[in-house]
């Protein structure tokens, strides 16, 4: 069935596919349309799901804590200072092995008080355990929170399904929507060992001792890493059952490149249309896009750059005092390759607090990855205005 969608709206019916059976969250501009459509398709008994008004998203993701621990498929939603007083509790719902879905529509954090997008919000969760996937189309969205169903269940941990403000959330186009039959095929009832059983009484997450702790961060590692083989297979099924899929990472046109940039999000479709500029006029150049960057898939991106000379990376993020963030990634994965296949790789700064990445932005960033003798390894910002 197809539909036209605002991103927002492409979350809501992904998650009423998945068959969500607690949704807790508190509104906060540009997530609060997923929120009154789900409100609205619960309302209007599409789904058969408890919807939880909750005072703050603490609380919201509290109460999937919860939930989840009861046995439901929960999900929630939300944005920067959002995410952010959600912070404690992301912990928790990590280590305590609950596969909790959310949306997180990028915002950029305050002060100064913006509602734009950028990835600093989600990014400054890269360490708590979560899986993340960055989404470049409604169409994605929609598919990957079906798809992130499948892959926290399989491995008992939490996925944030991740996407920009207002170039999606609020922008509309056609959706192909997953048939109810096909996805319950793909996506069967959440069971678990690691829920509240009444018969069979057990305490969870109670003081932990120094001599199993390491263990449990070592297990969470583990399920992590396992995350990549888990994404990979789920994203392969998906497109044998519905026809589309996506990769953990995409290369687009890298074949022979010289340069190549890497981007995330929907800077990627814009720099796709320059690449395709580019390449009809004989330049041979390339885009990698990173969908899924928790855990990050070291060896696919390893695999996609040995080799190529020049790679550009364009961070909608910074981290202060030392550059962009999925050029950390990048880098560290990268270091110890042999010399000789070792790209030179240039960060970009560009779209911060939802500041437009242009094609013309684009062919510039490109421009210095092409022709980098002035341009510096580790960080240059972008269309800067001091």
């Amino acid at each position: 069935m197809k539909k036209v969608l605002t991103g927002n709206q492409a979350v809501s019916w992904g998650v009423m596919r998945a068959r969500a059976q607690v949704i807790a969250a508190y509104p906060i501009t540009p997530q609060t349309t997923i929120i009154e459509e789900l409100a609205s398709l619960v309302s209007d008994g599409k789904l058969d799901a408890h919807f939880i008004k909750v005072e703050s998203e603490h609380s919201a993701l509290a109460a999937c804590i919860g939930a989840q621990q009861a046995g439901a498929r929960t999900f929630t939603a939300t944005s920067a200072q959002g995410l952010a007083l959600m912070h404690e509790l992301i912990h928790w719902a990590a280590l305590a092995r609950l596969p909790i879905v959310m949306a997180d529509v990028n915002r950029a954090m305050a002060p100064g008080w913006t509602i734009w997008t950028d990835q600093n919000d989600s990014l400054s969760q890269r360490d708590t355990g979560w899986l993340q996937f960055y989404c470049e189309s409604n169409q994605e969205v929609t598919d990957s929170v079906l798809q992130a169903y499948r892959i926290g269940e399989q491995i008992s941990l939490p996925v944030m399904i991740v996407l920009d403000a207002f170039f999606l959330s609020h922008t509309a186009e056609a959706v192909d929507i997953p048939e109810p039959a096909e996805a319950d095929a793909y996506l069967p009832p959440w069971k678990s060992d690691l829920i509240v059983d009444v018969d069979n009484p057990r305490a969870f997450s109670g003081m932990t001792g120094v001599d199993v702790y390491q263990e449990f961060r070592y297990l969470q590692h583990e399920a992590m890493l396992e995350g990549i083989k888990v994404a990979a297979t789920a994203d392969k099924e998906f497109g044998e059952i519905f026809g589309r899929s996506y990769g953990l990472i995409e290369p687009y046109r890298c074949e022979d490149a010289e340069a190549i940039l890497v981007t995330s999000g929907t800077i990627t479709s814009t720099s796709r249309d320059v690449i395709d500029a580019y390449r009809d006029r004989g330049e041979a150049v390339g885009l990698l896009k990173i969908r899924m960057f928790r855990p990050f898939p070291i060896d696919l991106v390893r695999e996609a750059l040995r080799g190529v000379p020049n790679v550009g990376i364009i961070d909608r993020n910074i981290c202060p005092g030392f550059g962009g963030i999925f050029a950390q990634e990048i880098k560290a994965s990268l270091y110890d390759m042999e010399a000789q296949f070792r790209p030179n790789l240039y960060g970009f700064i560009a779209g911060l607090g939802g500041r437009d990445v242009t094609p013309k932005t684009i062919e510039g960033i490109l421009e210095k990855t092409l022709h980098p003798e002035k341009t510096d390894h580790h960080l240059n910002w972008v269309d800067l205005k001091v």
